[in-house]
């Protein structure tokens, strides 16, 4: 069982800072005219969302859908689950799907594939953070905040066993 106590990986500073130099790289990627529609994904990229549409600098509609692949541990079991699904359609919008982490790729190659059967105009991800060395499946990601090393994180909306997901920083619980 991990440490509980977790060490800073990214401060929270250091988390705000990217954060709107992605919603600038987002909005470079579309005409300003363009509306888009975020879909943050649950329980993890709520945080993450809320802190992106507040820096954007146009109109945007959000959404949220709920996937499990977790349960209450700290590796994937590598299969997905809906929870909840999106409340309004997608077709013939920008969507981004927001998602805390892409660590495997499985999830996010789950959700790509859903929602691309949804005729959206564009559909493209922003993740906060990307573990490429977890990878299974080939994932296209548009938007990484971070790329980290093979660690388990914390914070600012990611959990363990549904703790932690208050703290304003990323950290690593200490194994």
């Amino acid at each position: 069982m991990p440490d509980l106590t977790p060490n800073v990986m990214l401060s929270a500073a250091d988390v705000q800072t990217r954060i709107t130099a992605l919603a600038g790289e987002i909005s470079r990627d579309y005409p300003p005219n363009e509306d888009l529609h975020l879909v943050a994904i649950l329980k993890g990229a709520f945080l993450f969302l809320g802190d992106l549409i507040r820096v954007m600098d146009r109109n945007v509609t959000i959404d949220f859908m709920a996937v499990s692949s977790y349960a209450k541990g700290t590796t994937s079991s590598g299969e997905v689950r809906m929870v909840k699904d999106l409340d309004s359609g997608l077709e013939g919008r920008n969507v981004i799907i927001v998602e805390d982490i892409v660590d495997t790729g499985l999830t996010l190659a789950y959700l790509q594939e859903i929602l691309r059967a949804r005729s959206p105009k564009t559909l493209r991800t922003a993740c906060l953070l990307s573990k490429p060395s977890r990878r299974k499946i080939d994932v296209k990601v548009e938007y990484i905040g971070f790329t980290i090393e093979d660690r388990f994180v914390v914070g600012y909306g990611l959990d363990y066993a549904e703790k932690y997901r208050n703290l304003p920083y990323i950290g690593v619980l200490n194994e």
